[in-house]
């Protein structure tokens, strides 16, 4: 699904300096994978992740998305590949306040060109168990719910990868866990989801760690027993 190598990102200060966030960076990550990337600030990750989301490109290196090498490619095609085949995931939501939840779901249809299919958004908000919410305003929803709606518009025109930048950063244990194990759930119908994070907790769920130091993977293990797996919840 994914194949990094030896990716290198170098931004440059206005006074010409160069910053290298990503130096010499190389993995696989197969469909139906549930991955973690972690590491500290100033790590490189979220680097990582804009690259990865085809938000932007690497200074050398190449990025091979479903086998389609977007490496370079321009913003237009960037964008068309991004509304075909990734869903985004974001800490602080992104959804627009003064709609409401089935209409924040349909945003991404909206980008496709076709028509918007409200029934699919209503069917999508009832699996991630919205479907009584549907029409309530975002500021009338806790910010768990608001997380759902999230995922919910992430899964709206059916991508085969889902990135998620700290999903449960803005909320509070019980939501974040809530959150985590419906990741899990689509995760098990088969998404790829590479979910960017600093919290140990977070990255049991995955399946795979990848740990980024430095602007270079420092390491790249399983997750034995994560938390997501029935053994590791029987074992609680």
């Amino acid at each position: 699904m994914i194949e990094v190598s030896h990716l290198v990102k170098t931004y440059t200060r206005g006074d010409g300096t160069p910053v290298p966030a990503l130096k010499d960076i190389s993995f696989t990550i197969g469909r139906g994978e549930f991955v973690t990337i972690r590491g500290a600030s100033g790590s490189g990750k979220s680097s990582l992740l804009n690259i990865l989301g085809c938000l932007d490109t690497p200074t050398s290196g190449s990025y091979r998305l479903d086998g389609e090498d977007v490496s370079h490619y321009s913003d237009e095609r960037r964008s068309h590949t991004r509304n075909r085949k990734i869903g985004f995931v974001f800490q602080s939501f992104n959804l627009l306040p003064r709609t409401t939840a089935a209409e924040n779901v349909e945003i991404p249809a909206l980008y496709t060109g076709g028509a918007v299919d409200r029934g699919r958004a209503l069917a999508i908000l009832g699996q991630v168990g919205l479907g009584d919410r549907a029409e309530h305003y975002v500021t009338e929803l806790s910010g768990g719910e608001q997380q759902r709606v999230a995922i919910a518009r992430a899964l709206m025109n059916d991508p085969p990868l889902l990135l998620a930048d700290e999903p449960t950063g803005n909320l509070d244990s019980a939501a974040g866990e809530s959150v985590m194990q419906l990741l899990t759930d689509l995760h098990r119908e088969g998404r790829t989801i590479v979910l960017v994070t600093h919290d140990e907790g977070v990255a049991a769920y995955a399946e795979r760690e990848i740990m980024i130091r430095d602007g270079l993977v420092a390491a790249d293990r399983p997750q034995p027993g994560h938390a997501g797996s029935g053994a590791a919840r029987r074992q609680a």
